[in-house]
C-alpha cells in the first residue's frame, strides 16, 4: 500500500512541476528565450502569497487576484526589453540569470534569509486532505495537480483554437513568413511572456501552500523543472504535464523503495538515458501544441 501511495502522491506532486515548467517551456520553444527569471517570478509569487495571507488575512488562493496580474505585467515588460535590445537565445540565459540573482537578493532584503511559512490559521489547505481507504492525499498536492490539468488544457485549447495561438505557432515555425503575413510578433511575444509570468504566480502560490520559503529556493527547482521541460519537449504543452507526472512518480517511488537521498541520482540517470535515445524529448511527436 505504501508503494501505491508513493506512486499516486508523486504523480500529484508532478502537477506542481508541470505548472512551474509550462511557462518556461513555452517561452523557450516559441520565443527562443531561456528565461531563468521565470524562477524569480515563481519565488516572488510565493512570497507575495505569504505576505498577503499573513498580513492581510487573504485566502491564499485569492492572492492570485493580485499576483497573477502583477507577474503578467513583469513577464511582458521583460519580453519587451529582450525584443528592444535584441537579446539572442544564449544571451537571454545569461541576462535572465542576472535578473534572477537580483530578484533573489531583493527577496532576501525584504523578507530576510530566514525560513518563512504560512501558519495554519491563514492557510487552511496545509492540513486538509482527502482519504480514499488507506490512501491519503494532502489538499495542496490535489490543488497542484488539478491546477496543472486545467492550466495545460486551457493553454492547449488557446494555442490550437484561437487566432493568437495559431499566429504564435506560425511565428515559431517561420518568423520571416509569419511577419510577411502581417503577424505582429512583438505584441504576441509580450502576450505569451505575460501569460508565462501569470503561470509563475500560480506556481508560486501552490508552492507556498505546502512548503517553507527561503530566497535560495529557486536553485532547488532548476534540475527538476528543466528535466520536465526537456523530457516533455521544449514548447510542448501536453508533454510538459505528462513529463511532470512521470518525474514526480519516479521520485516518489524511489524514495519509498530505496531512499529519498537516492531519488535525484535515479531520476537524473533516467533522464540522461531518455535523452540519449530521445534528444528531442519523449513527447515531441505525440504532443500537440
Amino acid at each position: 500500500m505504501s508503494t501505491v501511495q508513493a506512486i499516486l502522491s508523486g504523480a500529484l506532486i508532478g502537477g506542481m512541476f508541470a505548472v512551474m515548467a509550462v511557462g518556461l517551456s513555452l517561452t523557450w520553444g516559441m520565443l527562443r528565450i531561456i528565461n531563468l527569471a521565470h524562477f524569480g517570478m515563481i519565488l516572488l509569487g510565493a512570497y507575495l502569497t505569504f505576505q498577503l495571507a499573513t498580513s492581510w488575512g487573504i485566502d491564499p488562493l485569492l492572492t492570485l487576484v493580485v499576483t497573477v496580474p502583477l507577474m503578467f505585467v513583469l513577464g511582458a515588460l521583460l519580453q519587451w526589453a529582450f525584443d528592444r535590445f535584441g537579446v539572442a537565445e544564449l544571451n537571454s540565459l545569461l541576462v535572465s540569470f542576472g535578473i534572477l540573482i537580483i530578484v533573489i537578493q531583493t527577496v532576501s532584503n525584504v523578507w530576510s534569509a530566514d525560513f518563512q511559512r504560512m501558519t495554519g490559521d491563514v492557510n487552511p489547505y496545509a492540513t486538509g486532505s482527502l482519504s480514499l481507504g488507506r490512501l491519503v492525499f494532502p489538499a495542496p498536492t490535489l490543488l497542484a495537480f488539478g491546477t496543472a490539468v486545467v492550466l495545460v488544457g486551457a493553454a492547449h485549447v488557446v494555442l490550437q483554437r484561437t487566432f493568437a495561438g495559431r499566429a504564435l505557432r506560425a511565428f515559431e515555425q517561420d518568423r520571416a513568413v509569419a511577419s510577411a503575413f502581417g503577424i505582429d510578433h512583438r505584441r504576441l511575444s509580450m502576450l505569451l511572456a505575460g501569460a508565462s509570468g501569470a503561470t509563475a504566480a500560480v506556481a508560486g502560490m501552490l508552492f507556498a501552500l505546502s512548503n517553507a520559503l527561503t530566497p535560495s529556493t529557486p536553485f532547488e527547482w532548476f534540475g527538476i523543472v528543466f528535466a520536465v521541460v526537456i523530457l516533455g519537449g521544449i514548447g510542448q504543452i501536453l508533454g510538459t504535464l505528462v513529463a511532470g507526472v512521470l518525474v514526480g512518480t519516479l521520485s516518489g517511488l524511489v524514495s519509498v523503495l530505496w531512499s529519498p537521498s537516492l531519488a535525484p541520482f535515479v531520476l537524473f540517470s533516467a533522464i540522461i538515458l531518455a535523452l540519449l535515445f530521445r534528444p528531442q524529448g519523449l513527447f515531441t511527436q505525440g504532443a500537440a501544441r
